[in-house]
């Protein structure tokens, strides 16, 4: 699995997504991914405790993609291993009336991790330039000045947009937040097949949306905002990954080794030790409470 160079996943020049495969080509098995991400879990899982005892770091783990792209089973996967009370998932849906009174990144602002904590977006803050730009339409709940009706929105809209991002990261960075973002890439042709499953197996109906159809018929739209957005964003202090992402497995353990990687970066990480004063009077305090 030292095969995985996460560098080449990495943007850090303009990208075009019909260049980038969808699919790893490697030739691991199922089992020999299992292992390799169980090993990866373990080492996420321990790093994380001590830097929830550090309490100075945190990490934003940002997740986008089309509707099947393995996200919910991702976040499942990768943090089974962790303390509950290290890491929290927040899924972004529709905003909701109160949201709307508020500015397009007010709602993830307020879902930002503590220190020590890790924090998982599915769905994240760029649906705002990525839905919105598919339905400029729903902008209009938004009651923003100046935009009336669709025709009001124009390129420099978008371009505001971005910059807010960035400065919205950027902020965020300089204070103590690692960023990741990763785009699930995952072809037309898989999708169609994991929504026929979702279809063809009862267990899986409830995952069925129709809505999902309607959101294919945008399929290029989608690949060309997702595009830019990836273009316009991705910095060296929240950079974004590309991830084939036909298969599951394969992509569950890129994710993980990427998420790795970064953390052995924040090299000051370490557990607290109990100040010397307190260190002296250990054994004092084991026979206090052998005692009792």
């Amino acid at each position: 699995m030292g095969a995985i160079k996460t560098k080449e996943y990495k943007v850090d020049d303009s990208i075009k997504l019909e260049d980038l495969s969808t699919a790893y080509h490697g030739n691991l098995t199922s089992e020999e991914k299992k292992k390799f991400l169980l090993k990866v879990q373990t080492k996420l899982s321990k790093k994380q405790d001590a830097m929830y005892a550090h309490n100075r770091h945190s990490l934003l783990i940002c997740l986008q993609g089309m509707d099947t792209s393995g996200k919910d089973s991702l976040i499942r996967e990768v943090f089974k291993e962790f303390n509950p009370r290290g890491v929290v998932v927040h899924s972004f849906k529709t905003p909701n009336s109160s949201e709307l009174e508020h500015d397009f990144l007010w709602r993830h602002y307020v879902a930002l991790p503590e220190k020590g904590k890790f924090t998982v977006f599915n769905r994240t803050h760029y649906e705002n330039v990525l839905v919105t730009r598919v339905h400029p339409e729903y902008l209009l709940s938004e009651n923003l000045p100046g935009i009336e009706t669709v025709e009001d929105v124009t390129d420099d809209f978008w371009k505001n947009r971005f910059d807010s991002i960035n400065r919205f990261e950027k902020h965020l960075s300089q204070n103590g937040t690692t960023i990741l973002k990763f785009f699930l890439h995952m072809s037309k042709e898989e999708q169609r097949i994991r929504l026929l499953k979702r279809l063809e197996y009862p267990e899986d109906n409830w995952k069925f949306s129709a809505n999902d159809l309607k959101e294919r018929e945008h399929w290029n739209e989608y690949m060309a905002y997702y595009e830019d957005a990836i273009n316009n964003t991705s910095t060296k202090h929240a950079p974004w990954y590309v991830i084939p992402s036909d298969d599951k497995e394969m992509s569950r353990c890129i994710i993980a080794k990427i998420i790795w990687k970064e953390l052995q970066k924040l090299t000051d990480i370490k557990e607290p030790e109990l100040p010397a004063n307190m260190k002296a009077h250990l054994e004092e305090y084991k026979e206090q409470l052998k005692g009792k």
